[in-house]
């Protein structure tokens, strides 16, 4: 959505090349990976996600003009690194879980190969997006398990930055949301939009009455009417005597859900309006949403829990060297020796594990070589070659790919309750 991503990133990315280009080094082949060391406490899965928005993001890394014009009257950087960006061009490959796909702890979700000058500029970027829509798909994938397959749709615009609200609305369809209100979200990434009208709308007019008769006017019968703005009851007799027993929907979005969606029901059906659905909102979470699963509701609008990650707003992705090339000409594996963020070398490849009912059991990581075996499923795919993106996928396609993956994993990843992750993360030595 920028006409260059060049600069979204840290200064430090900038300095740490500029070091590298004076002493040659940063001209040597290099391999980043992309993982986090672990889930958010007591989730059971990870989700792959903004894949896509990256690989757009890293077409678009250009130091045009006015960033070079900054870079130099800031004196980030001196002229012979200008230059040298001034041609920047990402030429190396980069290798990835699809996207949509569950990730566990060490998962190599990401891996950038090229040179250490090439890659080390897509650090902050890269972090940037798929540590938040990673955050935002897991949230949403956890909340669309909990609501058994009654739609739900992103609401969260007003609780996170402008665009980051587009972002989430990407991620969250990924993770099995139908729809959204975001707008722009509908226009740049095909989500569909829903919307009605809020507390506003009604507070607007004379009467509840005069809101509920100008809404059916103006949308028609199968518009969803807001109930909860007064006296609900009185609402839904309103609705129903207005709209006839052809009003779409109803949404509650205050006070107990849970006995007002029975209450409603009992209402509607009364009243002959059978058809009429319960859409429950406010500040719902996934472990609202399960709490709701035996109620007589039919979708469920999220926003605040949903754009902040239900709590964990940030995957904790990180983005390490673990590879450089050495005096030889050939790779050797490098690491972080630290005691509290310890490192595995090398440049990996990773596979998953499926027992006889076709049920993940182990997420599989090698350094030494593919991992084979009949029972195993490749999880790195080709993402960018020698600089050309390869790994573009529709939305609908990833969707699919996220609902294909997650009912592959065991029934304790669909828990609501905290435990540790749904398969152990194993590193085998290949033959």
């Amino acid at each position: 959505m920028q006409a260059t991503t060049a600069l979204l990133t840290d200064h430090y990315e900038l300095t740490m090349l500029q070091a590298a280009l004076a002493d040659s080094a940063g001209q040597r082949r290099a391999v980043f990976e992309v993982f986090a060391r672990q889930l958010p406490d007591g989730r059971r899965y990870g989700v792959t996600a903004g894949t896509g928005r990256l690989l757009e993001a890293i077409e678009a890394f250009r130091f045009d003009d006015a960033a070079l014009t900054h870079l130099a009257s800031a004196g980030v950087v001196d002229e012979p690194t200008l230059n040298w960006l001034a041609d920047y061009r990402f030429s190396g490959d980069v290798w990835g879980y699809a996207e949509g796909e569950p990730y566990f702890p060490h998962s190599p979700i990401l891996l950038v190969e090229s040179t250490f000058a090439e890659a080390v500029l897509l650090e902050t970027l890269t972090l940037s997006i798929l540590n938040f829509d990673s955050a935002v798909a897991a949230a949403a994938s956890r909340m669309t398990v909990a609501a058994a397959g009654r739609p739900c749709i992103e609401m969260g615009s007003r609780r996170t930055h402008e665009y980051a609200a587009v972002a989430a609305a990407r991620a969250a369809y990924i993770a099995g949301f139908g729809s959204t209100s975001n707008l722009l979200a509908g226009q740049y990434y095909g989500v569909p939009t829903r919307g009605t009208s809020a507390h506003a709308f009604t507070l607007l007019h004379d009467t509840e009455r005069d809101a509920f008769t100008a809404q059916v006017h103006s949308l028609g019968k199968g518009t969803t009417l807001l109930v909860d703005t007064y006296d609900v009851a009185e609402a839904v007799a309103l609705g129903v005597e207005i709209a006839g027993t052809d009003l779409g929907a109803v949404r509650l979005d205050s006070g107990d859900l849970l006995a007002q969606a029975y209450d409603v029901r009992a209402q509607l059906d009364e009243l002959g309006a059978t058809d009429t659905k319960i859409v429950v909102t406010s500040d719902l979470d996934e472990f609202a949403i399960a709490a709701l699963a035996a109620a007589p509701v039919d979708g469920y609008g999220v926003g605040t829990s949903l754009v902040t990650g239900s709590g964990s707003p940030t995957a904790g992705l990180v983005y390490k060297l673990v590879a450089r090339e050495g005096q030889d000409g050939e790779l050797v594996a490098v690491e972080k020796k630290s005691k509290d963020k310890p490192g595995v070398g090398g440049r990996k490849h990773a596979a998953r594990r499926y027992d006889r009912h076709g049920l993940a059991d182990a997420e599989t990581i090698s350094v030494s070589g593919p991992v084979s075996g009949d029972h195993f499923r490749q999880l790195l795919i080709p993402l960018i070659r020698e600089g050309e993106v390869v790994g573009h996928k529709s939305l609908d396609d990833v969707r699919r790919h996220h609902e294909q993956r997650r009912a592959e994993l065991p029934r304790t990843a669909l828990q609501m309750s905290r435990g540790l992750p749904a398969i152990p993360t194993r590193y085998e030595e290949q033959p």
